[in-house]
Order: structure tokens, then C-alpha cells, then sequence
């Protein structure tokens, strides 16, 4: 029998055509939650749409674009009636020396990350200002508490993300809106195909050592729409990562960069590209992204040359 705990609560999750955005429908859709998918990959929100059932929903979207998030809101009220949840889960990334990155992917990360998920929360805040409930999520990053070097477009935009949050949260408490609930999320670098997408400008394969299990930062989410909290940091590794940048910030963020310098000088060659930042990318389609195995691949080929 399936799990109907969720019936009646309609969420909204942007980004949801992989990755987090993807699990977290999957889940919700299972629980019985009426559940808006939206993506620009059209062919797989309106599959896996049709695999959660007639409580989904998938619209067609590019969050930097205003017109867009606003058919998300109408085809959500049309369908359902309201929103209850509000996920702002669409990123992209762009990696590489910041002066060697084309500017306009540069661009579009902001356009995307940040312009997005302000179209985003300003849409569902409208709306739950007057019902006078309900709870937005915004996903962050661990480097949005601590600077990535080479990941600086992305870096900036979720310190964007993070202080949008936290603004937010605190116009909610000001203004009596007692069931409003504004939360971030931080993950830590998570096996999702976002590697993949990303716009790579380094010169070798685009990957983080170690990563999480997507399903932490996934459960993290959901768990949200239970026990709303401003601020989250999912998993061990990040929670660690926090807790260091606070007690020790200077020392924290030299080490963090020498490591991500490393890491992508260790990582095999590769071409420059702009991942998925202009166009979806057809590949890279499941929760997870198969980039933990890759690298236990290429670790075993460099022991055995």
C-alpha cells in the first residue's frame, strides 16, 4: 500500500530533472505529497511525472526567467490550490581560474542561482503571506560558509543564496508571521550529476574528494517540511566544515584551498566546456552521479601505473 502521510501538501522543487530536485519528488510523490516538478529537461520531469502519479505535475522551466516561475505558481494553483512548500533546489556550477572563465558563464550562474531563487522565493512568500503558512526551502552549499578558489562563480552565488535566507527568515520573525518558515540548506559536495553540468574551465575532470551520499542532503530537505529550521548543515563533513570556519576561519579557509587545488591537479585531464549552463545537457539524469565509482576507478588505475 503506498504511503499516503503527505496527502494534501503540494510542493513546488525547482531543478527537479536530477540530482537532489529529482529524489526529493521521487520521495514526496511516494508519501502521497502533490508534487510540482520543474526543469528545463522537459522529457524527464514529464517522465518521471508520469511514474509518481496523478499527484505530479511537470512544468516546463528556466528559473532566471521571471515568466517562467510564474507558470510554475499558476500551473500549481490551477492544478492543486496552493503551495505549501516551496523548494528553490535549480543551480548550476562553473569551475576554473576565475580570469579564464568566460564571463557570460559567469553571468548565467548568477542568472541562475541567484536571480532564480530570488524569482522563486518572492513568488512563494507572496503567496504564503497570504495563507499565512507555509515553508520555503532555498539550497545552499557548504562554500557558501567557506570560499571555494576555482569554484568562485559558484562560491558567490550560494553566499548569495545563504544571505537571501537569513534576511528573509528574519523579515518573517519581524513581521508576526509565526507559521512562514524561510530555511537554507548546506550540503556538502554530494554525488549528484552536477559535476557532470558543470562548466569546466580547470583543465581536468570536475570532481571533490570525498562525497556525500545524496540521500543525506535529500532526507535533510524533507525533514525540513517537519521540523523547519533557518539554517542546515547536512551530513557529517559539512557540519564539520562549519563548525571550523567559525572557531577557526583563516586557518580553515587556507587549508580548504590548498585542498581543492589539489584535488583538481590530481583529477585526469580534460576539455573545457560550459556543462550545462546555456543548454540542459541530455546526460546526467539520475539522483545520483555515478562520480564516487569514477573516482575509485581512476584510484585504482594510478595504483597499477
Amino acid at each position: 500500500m503506498a504511503n499516503k502521510k503527505r496527502t494534501g501538501l503540494t510542493v513546488v522543487v525547482t531543478g527537479a530533472s536530477s540530482g537532489f530536485g529529482k529524489g526529493v519528488v521521487q520521495e514526496l510523490g511516494a508519501q502521497g505529497a502533490n508534487v510540482v516538478l520543474a526543469a528545463r529537461r522537459t522529457q524527464l520531469i514529464e517522465e518521471a511525472a508520469r511514474e509518481i502519479g496523478p499527484n505530479a505535475l511537470a512544468v516546463t522551466a528556466d528559473v532566471s526567467q521571471e515568466q517562467d516561475i510564474k507558470r510554475i505558481f499558476d500551473e500549481a494553483i490551477k492544478r492543486f490550490g496552493r503551495i505549501d512548500v516551496w523548494i528553490n533546489n535549480a543551480a548550476v556550477g562553473v569551475i576554473g581560474p576565475f580570469t579564464e572563465v568566460p564571463t557570460k558563464d559567469i553571468a548565467r550562474a548568477v542568472q541562475i542561482n541567484v536571480i532564480g531563487t530570488i524569482y522563486g522565493s518572492h513568488y512563494a512568500l507572496r503567496h504564503f503571506k497570504e495563507r499565512k503558512a507555509g515553508t520555503l526551502i532555498n539550497v545552499g552549499s557548504v562554500s557558501s560558509k567557506i570560499p571555494y578558489p576555482y569554484y568562485t562563480p559558484y562560491s558567490m552565488t550560494k553566499y548569495a543564496v545563504t544571505g537571501l535566507g537569513a534576511a528573509l527568515h528574519e523579515e518573517m520573525e519581524l513581521e508576526g508571521f509565526d507559521n512562514i518558515h524561510v530555511c537554507t540548506v548546506h550540503p556538502w559536495a554530494t554525488d549528484t550529476p552536477w559535476f557532470e553540468h558543470t562548466g569546466n574551465y580547470t583543465g581536468h575532470a570536475a570532481e571533490l574528494k570525498p562525497m556525500d551520499d545524496p540521500e543525506i542532503v535529500i532526507d535533510a530537505i524533507i525533514d525540513l517540511i517537519d521540523n523547519p529550521k533557518e539554517s542546515v548543515d547536512t551530513g557529517v563533513k559539512a557540519k564539520n566544515a562549519a563548525l571550523s570556519g567559525r572557531l577557526a576561519p583563516v586557518a580553515t579557509e587556507t587549508i580548504n584551498a590548498k585542498y581543492v587545488q589539489k584535488i583538481i591537479q590530481d583529477a585526469p585531464p580534460a576539455p573545457p566546456t560550459s556543462g550545462s549552463l546555456h543548454e540542459p545537457m541530455q546526460s546526467g539524469t539520475g539522483v545520483s552521479g555515478g562520480n564516487r565509482e569514477r573516482m575509485k576507478r581512476e584510484e585504482e588505475e594510478k595504483k597499477r601505473t
